[in-house]
């Protein structure tokens, strides 16, 4: 496996989805990485050159993206952010529920829960006849 930016890269995949491991960089960004460098897109990891994987590798440094535990920080705080500011969206991250106006009332199963509540499933059995 090699580094880039703190992420481990697979060495056996296409160099423009190889990159997108890397936690804040698509494919839109990759591909623009590997243009700028003049890099084959098509080319697999274990392949590259390792002077190739330095230019990469110093283009993701220098470039100004907001990476790996940075982009997680940042998204936490402009949540925390929304709660401290009590805003509707705020409320609904912190209740746990759609945030983008989705419905609940069916369709949300991902976010509450696999909560299956039919009539009968909470009755209790049946008592012996006597």
């Amino acid at each position: 496996m090699i580094r880039i930016a703190g992420a481990d890269i697979p060495e056996n995949k296409r160099a423009e989805i190889a990159l997108t491991y890397i936690k804040g960089i698509g494919k839109f960004f990759s591909n623009r990485i590997l243009t700028s460098l003049s890099i084959d897109k098509n080319k697999k990891v274990k392949d590259l050159s390792a002077e190739e994987l330095n230019t990469i590798r110093n283009h993701i440094a220098n470039g100004g993206y907001v990476l790996e535990s940075d982009l997680q920080r940042e998204v936490r705080d402009n949540i925390k952010r929304l709660r401290d500011i009590g805003s509707y969206r705020g409320s609904r991250h912190a209740s746990n529920l759609p945030v983008r106006g989705q419905r609940t009332k069916t369709n949300s199963r991902t976010v509450r829960g696999n909560k299956r509540v039919t009539v009968g499933s909470g009755r209790k059995p049946a008592s012996t006849p006597t």
